[in-house]
């Protein structure tokens, strides 16, 4: 159903360009003198489209469609002017840093060259746009710690306060890995979650049998947590877990998904003390100040910027 999805809104973009040029070379939004077109909007839309299961030519959804149209236009503003503040602060990101990127992706999935490329096709991806997805991240990282982190303060009376409300979920992190389990559409997520959670049926062996993520043939492993790297979403719903813990249902991009967390050979939890959970509670108190500030950073952009929006 939904490579027929994404299929139809390539053909919707592809006819449009023949047929409504005109309407395509408009110009959506105009920032800091940079031009955004209906047809670059629409474009970066589609992957948003699919996942809410949306056609942009039924009448009945026009508002739904507007929504996302405005929502991922609003996120290519803050991308123009992130990267016109990245010329202004002189940061740039080198093309080994996004194959660096690239090459843990493929680690974490498993994948050759080809498999990820075969992968990203079915999602109307190239190479060439994933690599530029990356440049971004990076860029957005380099510039929050250059801007946002200097400023955001973690006391050591807070970082107390935390560990003795928190010491006994507070253990070795090292050498923990992440499952994920995205259920494919056929099946009964609500009853099949509800097994696992009765111990009827293991994560590894509903991964394997009904789930579509990546990995699924090793139980849905996707091999050790960065923590450092992970986005805010992600953090928060993996720092309240213990190795052997499974999330209740969640949505993942119009799926239903589980993580579990878990140590590969089992072993006992490792208890922390004050000093050696400092770093681990200074990331986890740390994450949303920074999120407030880079949101109060972004803010600043914006009322600093021209920015025209003609939808």
């Amino acid at each position: 159903m939904r490579k027929t999805l994404v299929l139809l809104l390539a053909i919707w973009l592809c006819s449009a360009i023949g047929v409504q040029a005109a309407q395509l070379n408009k110009v959506a939004a105009v920032v800091n003198g940079q031009v955004i077109t209906m047809f670059d909007l629409q474009k970066n839309a589609l992957p948003e489209l699919a996942r809410a299961r949306l056609n942009p030519n039924n009448p009945a959804q026009a508002k739904a469609v507007d929504k996302i149209f405005r929502k991922v236009l609003d996120m290519m503003i803050m991308d123009i002017l992130l990267a016109q503040e990245a010329r202004r602060l002189k940061v740039s990101i080198t093309p080994s840093e996004v194959d660096n990127e690239l090459a843990k992706l493929m680690k974490s999935r498993n994948l050759t060259r080809e498999q990820l490329e075969a992968q990203l096709a079915q999602q109307k991806m190239t190479v060439a746009e994933l690599r530029k997805n990356f440049e971004k991240t990076l860029l957005r990282q380099k510039i929050m710690g250059m801007e946002v982190g200097r400023r955001v303060v973690v006391t050591p009376a807070e970082i107390k306060e935390y560990y003795e409300a928190h010491k006994d979920n507070l253990y070795d992190r090292s050498g923990l890995h992440m499952g994920v389990l995205v259920y494919a559409p056929n099946v009964n997520a609500q009853a099949l979650a509800a097994q696992i959670k009765a111990g009827k049926l293991s994560f590894e062996e509903a991964a394997r049998k009904y789930s579509i993520a990546p990995n699924k043939d090793k139980g849905g492993d996707m091999g050790p947590v960065e923590w450092d790297r992970l986005n805010p979403e992600w953090e928060g719903r993996l720092n309240k877990m213990k190795p052997g813990d499974v999330t209740e249902l969640f949505d993942l991009q119009g799926r239903k998904a589980q993580v579990h967390l878990f140590r590969p050979g089992g072993g006992a939890e490792k208890p922390l003390t004050l000093q050696q959970a400092t770093p681990q509670i200074d990331a986890i108190l740390r994450q949303p100040k920074a999120m407030e500030r880079f949101e109060e950073y972004t803010t600043q952009l914006r009322s600093k910027a021209v920015i025209d929006i003609r939808l």
